[in-house]
């Protein structure tokens, strides 16, 4: 099977999109619904952002296994603690957690998100040619190779990275997050302080 350098390029952008989507819907909840996402959230965003991670060192350099595995691993731990979260509030009368989406909550959409991450990963797996290093493809810019996608979308998920490290500081301060949050709890000190 072939997959050329550029359509793997493309493909780990578009992926890369995607995460990013599911960041600003999270944040869409944080910051306008006020709904601050539980410490299990944050844990499954940190997962979609150590997957944008592996997507993008597959743009800044050459797409490899190592950058998939990466992916995997992420995806992995993401969907994990969603399946965690998930099991906590199947049991009858445990309640829920946030606001639902087209009828599912976040931590179930992020498990369903991770599993296409697996599935998806796996399969780019599969492409050998997008590993090929010819002369075209090493004489090209390794950064990003030029695209204005996939520049777009690897500033994109720095800045929701530093953004979610931030409002998670800014949350929990330096120590353990509440288990259901109602404030950020480093502002709140700041304000008594």
């Amino acid at each position: 099977m072939s997959l050329s350098l550029e359509t793997s390029r493309i493909l780990n952008a578009l992926g890369m999109l995607a995460i990013c989507l599911v960041l600003i819907v999270a944040y869409f909840y944080q910051f306008f619904l006020y709904e601050l996402p539980c410490p299990l959230c944050l844990l499954q965003r940190v997962g979609f952002v150590a997957v944008g991670f592996g997507l993008g060192l597959n743009l800044l350099y050459h797409p490899r296994p190592r950058h998939y595995a990466l992916v995997l691993i992420a995806a992995i731990f993401g969907v994990s603690v969603s399946i965690r979260q998930i099991l906590l509030h199947i049991v009858p009368g445990t309640g829920h957690y946030g606001s639902s989406i087209f009828g599912m909550h976040y931590y179930t959409w992020a498990a369903v998100v991770f599993f296409l991450i697996i599935l998806g990963t796996s399969i780019m797996l599969l492409f050998e040619r997008q590993y090929d290093q010819t002369v075209e493809s090493a004489s090209e810019k390794v950064l990003f190779g030029g695209s204005s996608l996939a520049k777009g979308a690897f500033f994109l998920m720095v800045f929701l990275g530093l953004a979610n490290a931030l409002t998670t500081f800014l949350q929990c301060g330096p120590g353990i997050c509440e288990e259901s949050p109602a404030t950020y709890k480093y502002l709140d000190t700041l304000e008594k302080g």
